[in-house]
């Protein structure tokens, strides 16, 4: 059944009148007629049935049902990606949306190849996304901005998980994962909110580490649960096609909020990654377990 995501209130009785784009796509390209039935979302009264009761070249018009689901919130999950060429982030915008993420937060990087992009276009195509996977939400989609600035304003309550190519660092599963030595804290019970243990003093040698690289330093408690809220925040970094500049990289694993982890052994590109990582988070931590 088609689903549109509409900025309207949703009630039983409630008259929608879709935007001309979503009009001319229902009645042109599907072409519903009078009675036919749709779902409707608007990320905070759950999805509805609705019908069609208006098809006009000008006008289309909707009357809400009954509501079909609840609204529920997934994991607090935000994707920062460094900005990349156009199609490349068009995807990971669309495959974030897919995989669950929260909002996707733009980071200019000193290896950055460009400082601005089509914000509007990138939240139409997440909610597109939304619209075709089921979710009740849409993922919001922000501005570009200068890595250094967020990581300044960082919330220290938010994990971040610095996906990071220079070695030396834990694979992410084993990261987020359940512990796999006697007093080692994971990444579960920090964001999870239960106190990790000292971390024993095996250095990374279950890890993906790479000849001469040191291991990271970064550190955190657990971040408070707040009440009525999905207890898994966290944040997942992606960097530049270029990588990150080592100044960048030396920063984030001092950070105590920071986590540092790698994606395996490969080279992977922004999307490839952005994809990897979502998909382990989901696993170990959010609304596929």
């Amino acid at each position: 059944m088609i689903r549109l995501h509409v900025p309207d209130d949703l009630a039983a009785g409630a008259d929608v009148t879709p935007s001309p784009e979503q009009g001319r796509y229902l009645v042109t390209v599907m072409r519903l007629a009078i009675g036919a039935e749709l779902l409707l979302f608007n990320g905070r009264d759950g999805e509805w049935r609705a019908t069609l009761v208006e098809a006009g070249k000008r006008v289309c018009r909707l009357t809400v049902g009954a509501r079909m689901r609840v609204q529920m919130a997934g994991p607090d999950l935000d994707l920062v990606i460094a900005l990349v060429k156009r199609a490349r982030l068009e995807t990971i915008i669309e495959k974030a949306a897919e995989l669950g993420a929260r909002r996707v937060r733009l980071a200019i990087t000193r290896r950055t190849n460009a400082d601005h992009t089509n914000v509007a276009r990138l939240q139409a195509i997440a909610v597109e996304a939304a619209e075709q996977t089921g979710r009740l939400d849409v993922p919001e989609i922000l501005a570009p901005e200068k890595l250094d600035r967020m990581l300044d304003g960082w919330d220290p309550a938010r994990r971040l998980v610095f996906c990071d190519e220079g070695g030396g660092v834990p694979p992410m599963l084993l990261a987020l994962g359940p512990p796999l030595t006697e007093g080692r804290g994971t990444m579960r019970s920090m964001v999870e909110g239960a106190a990790p243990r000292p971390a024993a003093n095996t250095g990374i040698q279950d890890g993906a580490a790479r000849p001469g690289a040191a291991p990271s330093t970064g550190s955190a408690g657990p971040p408070p649960q707040q009440a009525g809220e999905d207890s898994r925040k966290g944040a997942i970094l992606i960097g530049p096609e270029g990588g990150f500049a080592p100044e960048e990289g030396e920063r984030l694993r001092a950070l105590p909020f920071v986590t540092a982890v790698s994606l395996g052994p490969r080279i992977l590109r922004a999307d490839t990654a952005a994809i990897s990582a979502l998909t382990v988070w989901q696993a170990a931590l959010g609304d596929w377990r």
